[in-house]
């Protein structure tokens, strides 16, 4: 089996690349790389490898350069004859930035460079299976404090807090477009965190709300709300898992379901024990989140509710300096809290059926523990100014 997959050098799709390499089954990776002037991509490759000491097989990964920006992309790839003997896409590539600042690339590349793959895929001679690495998050908003079933996304009328699970919906839809269903395969992993089995994960995605958070200890969000979170090697698993399964469905959700499923407040109880010089956590309404706004601006009334907290704010002075610093991490901070805030945990019974070999994954205020020196080292400001 011959296997094109995106995002080979990113967070879910470096933990992909070194797991297919590892298949028997699998007789080449063709990674399909951005170009880059500094590092060819052989070296790029390699660094995926590195990061946990896992043996490079120069034999197995193929670089294929190219750009998901190119607008001659379908034609580009249709005319390398090497690729024809691809049997699995994988597209793992996407920008997954909240910020709203890169809402064009986001169309573009989640959208319009999805787009021209498909239109190269349905060219393959001996295409089995197109696996397009989705979001759970797809069902937007309106879906709260409860458990979320594949089936009820995509819906084109749902609410997003980001541009980015929109582009993710539109994704799937346009799979469904150009590919017939017998070849299309959906996985929609929920919030991926971490890694649950090395304290240093390949990035600090999602980490770095974490230390963010562990950093401010005042925080206004719901702590009971449910958490649906994985550690990075259990999603690559699962869905490397489910790629060979005999499966009864498209769509799965690869996630902690309500048994996995976890809060701020435990994931609080679980940073405490290891950065115990901190203040206490201490959670408050979502409302208070404009007053904290308002302080970082120096413009928050004398009579205000936050006062009550005043030795939170007493602390922030000294730990960030400069209220501006509060500022910068809360508008790096504030979509997270949101998704924080709508309790879903995503029906994971699908996946643990119909594929045996997977097993529920460990709730993250556990697997946490083999992260916390990666967290301690997150240098939280910078973190928020690369969004």
């Amino acid at each position: 089996m011959n296997i094109f997959l995106t995002g080979a050098t990113g967070f879910l799709g470096g933990e992909l690349l070194v797991n297919l390499v590892k298949r028997k089954e699998i007789d080449k990776v063709y990674c399909f790389v951005r170009p880059n002037n500094e590092l060819d991509a052989i070296t790029r490759l390699k660094k995926v490898f590195a990061v946990h000491n896992d043996f490079f097989d120069a034999a197995k990964v193929i670089p294929v350069s190219g750009n998901l920006f190119d607008p001659h992309l379908a034609q580009s790839l249709q005319a390398n004859n090497v690729l024809d003997d691809t049997d699995v896409i994988i597209h793992s590539a996407a920008n997954t930035s909240f910020s709203s600042i890169y809402d064009d690339m986001l169309e573009q590349v989640n959208i319009a460079g999805l787009e021209k793959l498909l239109l190269w895929a349905r060219q393959l001679p001996h295409l089995q299976t197109f696996l397009y690495i989705g979001t759970a998050t797809i069902c937007g908003t309106d879906i709260t404090h409860r458990l979320v079933r594949e089936e009820e996304s995509p819906n084109k009328d749902a609410s997003h807090l980001v541009r980015y699970t929109y582009t993710k919906m539109q994704g799937e839809l346009m799979v469904d477009k150009h590919l017939p269903g017998e070849k299309i395969l959906i996985a929609r992993p929920s919030i991926i965190m971490g890694d649950s089995q090395h304290t240093r994960p390949r990035s600090p995605v999602i980490l770095w709300a974490v230390a963010t958070i562990n950093q401010l200890r005042l925080i206004p969000v719901n702590e009971h709300a449910m958490l649906d979170m994985i550690p990075v090697d259990y999603a690559a698993a699962s869905i490397i898992e489910l790629m060979f399964a005999k499966r009864k469905h498209k769509v799965y959700h690869i996630s902690s379901g309500k048994d996995g499923a976890t809060s701020a407040q435990k994931l609080s109880v679980a940073l405490s024990g290891y950065f115990n010089q901190l203040p206490p956590f201490t959670f408050i309404d979502k409302s208070f989140l404009n007053q904290i706004k308002l302080w970082a601006k120096n413009r928050l009334k004398p009579e205000s509710l936050l006062y009550k907290y005043q030795p939170y704010l007493d602390y922030w002075n000294e730990a960030f300096t400069d209220p501006g610093a509060v500022r910068i991490l809360l508008a790096g901070l504030e979509p997270y809290l949101e998704f924080m805030e709508l309790g879903q945990a995503f029906d994971n019974s699908r996946l643990l059926c119909d594929v045996p070999s997977v097993s529920q994954s460990v709730p993250a205020h556990l697997y946490i523990q083999n992260c916390m020196e990666f967290i301690s080292k997150i240098n939280i400001l910078e973190g928020a100014l690369d969004p």
